[in-house]
């Protein structure tokens, strides 16, 4: 399929309700307001077409950099294209979601993710601590700094209650994803969680929740998950 080709079948799905919830959660305009189950049905049809995802994520069209992260090849990205696409990240389903999965699949995604975390632009430090999130959910520990890991735990606990909104959101799920799928750091993480206590983000009038984060570790390692490493990230 051709960009032309794709993006006439997104905008074909595109619903007008669909695009008023998405941009109450932060995604942004121009979009035609897809589905994930849509975009899924594009994407089965595809698989992978790399060059067709640069063209696709190169639109601005949220739903098409959506899309081009489920069928971009991770590993192909430069590290010049995936500073590229941060750049352009600012739509919360891909600087949340989208990049933060092409970036783990990459060799140079957990340096980029360490770069991110420092950026004074909200989306992209939001890209960065994310980033990491899928980092610890998916690489085996053995492949994991550990001393780097505890060190961020500690600076999610002094810097949280201070961070803008979507960082905090983002270092509250990179807290949990430690405790879950780090054994070594499961203790630290739950011992910062407790004192850091209750975390406040502004949700824009959604029912979305800030989870609490001891209690979300316990119950994952209750369900069995406890470092139990994911195949993927991308969903």
């Amino acid at each position: 399929m051709t960009v032309s080709e794709v993006m006439a079948e997104l905008e074909s799905f595109g619903n007008e309700g669909i695009k008023k919830i998405f941009l109450k959660h932060g995604n942004t305009e121009p979009m035609f307001g897809v589905k994930v189950e849509q975009l899924k049905t594009i994407q089965k049809k595809i698989k992978k077409d790399h060059e067709l995802a640069l063209g696709l994520f190169a639109t601005g069209n949220s739903d098409a950099m959506y899309l081009a992260g489920l069928i971009a090849e991770d590993e192909k990205m430069s590290r010049e294209q995936l500073q590229l696409w941060a750049k352009q990240a600012q739509s919360a389903n891909i600087n949340s979601y989208m990049l933060p999965w092409v970036a783990t699949g990459n060799p140079f995604g957990f340096e980029l993710g360490m770069e991110w975390l420092e950026s004074k632009e909200e989306y992209i430090a939001v890209a960065g601590w994310s980033t990491l999130t899928n980092w610890v959910s998916q690489k085996p520990d053995s492949e994991l700094s550990i001393d780097t890991f505890r060190s961020l735990i500690g600076r999610v606990e002094k810097e949280i209650h201070t961070a803008p909104n979507k960082v905090r959101q983002a270092m509250n799920l990179f807290i949990i994803s430690v405790g879950v799928y780090v054994k070594e750091l499961t203790n630290e993480a739950k011992a910062a969680a407790h004192r850091i206590g209750v975390v406040t983000v502004d949700m824009n009038g959604t029912a979305c929740k800030v989870p609490e984060a001891v209690a979300y570790i316990d119950k994952c390692i209750e369900k069995g998950q406890h470092g139990k490493k994911k195949k993927t990230v991308k969903c």
